[in-house]
C-alpha cells in the first residue's frame, strides 16, 4: 500500500522528535546535574 508510506514516515519523524526532546529534557534536568555535582566535589576534595 504505497499511499500509507508518507504517514509512516511522518509517524517515525514525530516519534523521533518526541523521544529526542524527552531524552534531552531528562538529561538536562536529572542526569547531567548529578555528574556536575560529582565532578565539583572531586575538585574540592583534590584542593584540600
Amino acid at each position: 500500500m504505497p499511499q500509507l508510506v508518507p504517514f509512516f514516515f511522518v509517524n517515525q519523524v514525530v516519534f523521533g522528535f518526541v523521544i529526542l526532546t524527552v531524552l534531552i529534557y531528562a538529561f538536562t534536568k536529572y542526569i547531567l546535574p548529578r555528574f556536575v555535582r560529582v565532578f565539583i566535589s572531586r575538585i574540592y576534595i583534590n584542593k584540600l
